[in-house]
């Protein structure tokens, strides 16, 4: 009887040794079972050439799309605004207005000749004084205007008469001799607001080139993997979901060919999801064709 009991409680050891030594790797085993795998490779083909691995180059998982990221980046932290950067220009109302209506900054070009009528010229102070500038070397065929300040208060009903008379004068030489509207353009340079307007957008970009990829990094990263020489990467125990495979807007490139990615993958429990990426799936897709 004793030697049964003995016996019994060996075997009661044993079981439990060995049910303790299965633990992990059921643990192992159920954790494998609730996370999948993703392979992928990556090829660029330049134009009229064939496709290429993309070696040695980082692959991001992402819990949300990079383009969705950006979004909330620039929600956060919104572009520049036209409107209110002209609103608040030191230029006269009239001049506000008219880059308003013609959504344009740039005063400098040549290509503002065509906008440039007598009435915008004449309407505009800015546009008004440049013309005069322009044309300052003209020894006669510009109007003279007659009135006198002094009638303004003296003689005001004078003053407006001869002031009329002038605007009309000096509108119908504008109309009628188009070319001494040249030039005014290079005068106003110092009136364009265009160049500070550049500069506060390419500050805005590069804030921007700074701020989504950290954010993607801090707060939606879930897995990285670099490619190997032939173009394959592989990312383990990822939990099942959807996810985005991203370059977080970085270009792979060959010959021609500019791409990144930022493509939708979904993770099944125990599986591996295999992704081929190419030009046909990529965010951006620049290359000679294109240009």
């Amino acid at each position: 009887m004793m030697r049964s009991n003995k016996i019994l409680r060996f075997l009661a050891l044993a079981a439990f040794a060995v049910a303790v030594a299965s633990a992990p790797r059921q643990s192992t085993l159920a954790a494998q079972n609730e996370t999948g795998s993703i392979e992928f490779v990556a090829r660029v083909t330049p134009t009229d050439a064939r496709p290429e691995p993309v070696r040695k180059f980082t692959f991001y998982l992402l819990k949300k799309s990079y383009a969705e990221i950006r979004a909330e980046a620039e929600q956060a932290q919104p572009k520049p605004d036209q409107e209110s950067f002209i609103s608040k220009l030191g230029v006269s109302d009239q001049l506000k207005v008219w880059m308003k209506q013609n959504n344009t900054m740039e005063l400098t070009s040549p290509e503002i000749i065509k906008l440039l009528t007598a009435d915008t010229i004449l309407a505009i102070p800015e546009f008004k004084d440049a013309y005069f500038r322009a044309n300052n070397g003209m020894a006669r065929g510009l109007p003279r205007p007659r009135f006198k300040e002094i009638d303004r208060t003296q003689n005001p009903e004078k003053y407006t008469k001869q002031k009329a008379e002038y605007q009309v004068a000096l509108h119908k030489f504008i109309e009628s001799n188009p070319l001494t509207v040249e030039g005014t353009e290079t005068e106003l340079a110092t009136v364009t607001p265009h160049l500070v307007w550049a500069r506060l957008q390419n500050s805005y970009r590069q804030q921007m080139e700074r701020r989504v990829p950290e954010l993607a990094q801090t707060k939606y990263f879930v897995a990285m993997a670099d490619t190997d020489l032939e173009g394959r990467g592989m990312m383990n125990r990822i939990p099942a979901g959807n996810y985005w495979l991203s370059t977080l807007g970085l270009e792979a490139a060959a010959g021609d060919a500019r791409l990144n990615w930022d493509v939708q993958v979904a993770v099944q429990p125990g599986q591996a999801s295999r992704v081929e990426l190419t030009n046909l799936n990529a965010s951006l897709w620049r290359g000679s064709a294109l240009r």
